[in-house]
């Protein structure tokens, strides 16, 4: 008996050992949390909004077509490179994207709640939360006109023809990308599209820009412009329109533009309406309109998109139109955009098909390395 008492009494202190070391070691991860919080608490507060994180693909929202496949042979698809481009009717499903923005809690209004599924997390002495953001690539829709329109408002060479051309770019479905989220909302982050300027030449805006361009141009390269808007070369030449909001993650901005390229090849590849429509699908000059100012002192052009640069580095020609004319140009329409002066300009730039692929592995290789 005395054994068995000896032998609980020791069991017993073993036991209050262990509830001693499990006290202490919760003391001590308590202690590193205050800590790291500590060290989170003296960063610098009132920075701008700062968006961070990694794309991941959500197989979990399904495809905007119910027609389209949701089988296991989908998944696969999903998994090759990127060479392959997806059908548009499976654009929604390949091209979820998944980001992890960190930020503070008194600059996530700047990241617009309505266009974010916010997640409470535990917060520290700095308030920080993390906010996931899904961004969904999506087709050219009705529903995305009031936001498109609102883009192109804050481009003076667009600002007088906003309606007009973002009509032309829902209607010209088969190659256009709008960046936009799973929340419900028709709210969107960006958008991508060219247009062909023969199919459309009728219509009042593209006449007008047409004509801006052809008098804005330098002598030197009037008759190559003149040509290439002519409509009788072999591969058409198309508008390249691009919009976004500025803190845009880098990651996002590029998957934008490869969405567009694989856009244009399977409109080539999938043409419903033949041999012609195919070949009106068939890019090989683009025109881009790009935002931009120029530094009084050392005169160097700085871009309002930075992927606009790179483009510029590999065009064929670039010649710059004022705001006076821009305003001139749009035949009384357009209107002074918040915060424009005459120091803001616009460069036309004119590259062909090999120049903006060129552009297109820059762009990689200087967001991705």
């Amino acid at each position: 008996m005395a054994k068995q008492k000896n032998q609980k009494r020791k069991n017993s202190n073993k036991e209050e050992k262990q509830v001693d070391e499990q006290k202490q070691l919760k003391e001590q991860v308590v202690a590193d949390e205050e800590s790291s919080d500590d060290e989170i608490s003296s960063e610098e507060e009132g920075e701008d909004l700062i968006l961070e994180g990694v794309l991941v693909r959500n197989h979990d929202v399904d495809s905007s077509d119910d027609s389209s496949d949701s089988s296991s042979d989908s998944d696969e698809e999903e998994e090759e490179e990127s060479s392959q481009p997806p059908s548009k009717k499976q654009k929604n499903n390949v091209n979820q994207s998944k980001l992890q923005a960190a930020t503070s809690k008194k600059n996530a209004k700047h990241n617009n709640n309505k266009n974010t599924n916010k997640s409470k997390k535990k917060k520290g002495k700095s308030d920080a939360e993390i906010i996931p953001v899904v961004f969904t690539f999506n087709d050219m829709n009705d529903k995305y006109f009031h936001a498109i329109k609102n883009h192109l408002l804050t481009q003076p060479v667009y600002a007088g023809h906003s309606s007009a051309m973002t009509d032309i770019m829902i209607e010209n479905v088969s190659v256009g990308t709008v960046v936009s989220t799973d929340d419900g909302e028709d709210n969107i982050f960006g958008f991508a599209s060219v247009l062909n300027i023969t199919t459309f030449q009728e219509k009042d805006c593209i006449k007008k820009l047409k004509q801006m361009w052809l008098n804005a141009c330098p002598t030197e390269h009037k008759h190559t412009l003149t040509t290439v808007l002519s409509g009788t070369t072999k591969r058409p030449a198309g508008i390249f329109l691009h919009g976004r909001m500025v803190n845009l993650p880098l990651e996002i901005t590029h998957v934008l533009h490869e969405q567009l390229v694989k856009d244009m090849d399977w409109a080539v590849e999938n043409a419903e309406g033949g041999e012609e429509e195919r070949k009106s699908l068939n890019f090989g000059a683009f025109l881009l309109l790009a935002p931009c100012t120029r530094d009084n002192n050392t005169h160097s052009i700085m871009y309002k998109n930075f992927d606009d640069e790179i483009f510029a580095g590999c065009a064929e020609f670039v010649f710059t139109i004022t705001s006076a004319e821009l305003r001139k140009g749009a035949g009384g329409g357009a209107r002074s955009v918040d915060g424009e002066n005459e120091d803001d300009l616009v460069n036309v730039i004119v590259m062909t098909k090999t120049g903006h692929r060129q552009a297109m592995v820059e762009l990689k290789q200087m967001i991705h390395g």
